[in-house]
């Protein structure tokens, strides 16, 4: 285990590493609910969705463990998976199966740039104070959607307000799980995030909060190749199968550079270890994914929680991969455990992602307004891919009516362009 996973090289312990993977495992298994809650409204069997989503994921994070070697999770990703539901099904209209086979072209796309070197290319190309600005804004995103699963956050007349009763029900006991597990950190004491969701859970016992169903079963068959080709020809699919990738592209970069920021792993040059290898992984994740009937697999935000527990080799993501594939026997167990117990964990882990903000050059106006966007929209706008847009737009526009274009490079030139088709497709469609 030390010879394949490099323990001692990237200083950390086979312990350390376990409680990494439970951790990251425990802030991301709400999408074994709430994935197949989402595909189900689609006309989908939920039972099936919630096989493919377990052994997709399982599946994506394995290759993320044994190949890239890295600390990171994979399973369905949020949003992409309500663009399927809510706007290509019942907006446009298409059948599921149309749906799932443009993730399967999208997939097969992916695993293309990713041979020819095209991803990791568009990992290297994004300018130094924006990656470290995308580590920022993804811990105050996922700080924001910690608050939400706890219902501390809700919907209101400003868009978001606090919740009237944040004292009571969810929000009360993701606030008293925020002390608890600032208190343990606060002591320094080893694997505080996870040790404050076991105790948060327990306490939500008595509160009514935490519920448990009982019980283990064998899960059904997930779908198997549940295509539909018919219309593949078409303006429609091409549009939708774009905007997966699209997407999926960038939340998925954006992920892998903040979180290897924090992990400490971005080498002198820009670059992220193993990276092409990790961007297979997640092509894998999501051919394999609408294989089985799930939408898109990407990388998980939530993965900084096990980096922030000391994770750092493809043992934690190993751990992770293992769970997965024992919730398909013991859902009950893992479902039994409350949003407003894993929500002070996210909500801590902006604490320890925002520390690259210091070393962002705030004095040059050309880097600090996009680093500033890019971290402002991550959060306003509820996506990653969103943040690295505004921030590489503003970036190549500042630098350009600046006088400074040779400082941009020519990968960066081809993803602002990139994001500028996008921007003009999504105004003017």
């Amino acid at each position: 285990m030390e010879k394949f996973f490099k323990l001692k090289e990237r200083k950390t312990t086979v312990k350390i590493e376990v409680m990494a993977g439970i951790t990251t495992f425990l802030t991301m298994a709400y999408i074994l609910a709430v994935n197949p809650g989402i595909l189900s409204a689609t006309g989908m069997e939920f039972s099936k969705i919630f096989s493919a989503t377990a052994i997709s994921a399982s599946i994506a994070t394995l290759a993320m463990a044994l190949l890239a070697n890295l600390p990171f999770a994979l399973a369905p990703g949020m949003g992409l998976n309500a663009f399927m539901a809510f706007t290509v099904v019942l907006g446009m209209g298409y059948s599921w199966q149309f749906a799932l086979t443009a993730v399967f072209v999208e997939g097969i796309i992916f695993l293309i740039l990713t041979f020819v070197n095209i991803r990791e290319a568009i990992v290297n190309s994004i300018p130094a104070n924006i990656k470290k600005a995308i580590g920022v804004g993804i811990g105050l995103f996922i700080a924001f959607i910690g608050m939400q699963n706890a219902g501390i956050i809700v919907e209101g007349a400003t868009l978001v307000s606090l919740n009237p009763s944040w004292l009571k029900g969810d929000a009360g006991l993701a606030l008293l799980g925020l002390i608890i597990t600032g208190v343990l950190l606060a002591f320094k004491v080893q694997g505080a995030l996870l040790i404050g969701i076991i105790i948060t859970t327990i306490v939500g016992i008595p509160l009514g909060i935490t519920k448990y169903a009982g019980g283990s079963y064998v899960p059904p068959a997930p779908y198997f190749f549940p295509f539909e080709f018919s219309n593949i020809f078409t303006i429609d699919f091409v549009v939708i199968m774009f905007t997966f990738l699209f997407v999926d592209m960038f939340d998925t970069v954006g992920t892998l550079i903040g979180c290897a920021t924090k992990a400490d792993m971005i080498k002198p040059d820009g670059t992220i270890p193993n990276v092409k290898e990790a961007l297979f992984a997640d092509a894998l994740g999501t051919t394999v994914g609408a294989v089985l009937g799930t939408s898109t697999v990407t990388t998980f935000v939530e993965s900084s929680a096990g980096v922030v527990e000391g994770g750092r080799t493809g043992l934690t993501a190993l751990v992770v991969a293992i769970l997965f594939a024992l919730s398909l026997f013991f859902e009950p167990l893992f479902g039994s455990i409350p949003g407003a117990a894993t929500a002070p964990a996210l909500i801590l882990v902006g604490v320890f992602m925002i520390t690259p903000v210091k070393d962002i050059e705030w004095n040059d106006m050309t880097e600090a307004i996009p680093s500033f966007l890019t971290i402002l929209f991550m959060v306003v706008a509820y996506s990653i891919a969103d943040g690295i847009m505004f921030g590489i737009l503003s970036y190549v526009v500042l630098k350009l009516f600046s006088k400074k274009a040779k400082e941009i490079t020519p990968m960066t030139w081809v993803v602002f362009a990139l994001f500028l088709i996008k921007a003009l497709m999504s105004n003017f469609a």
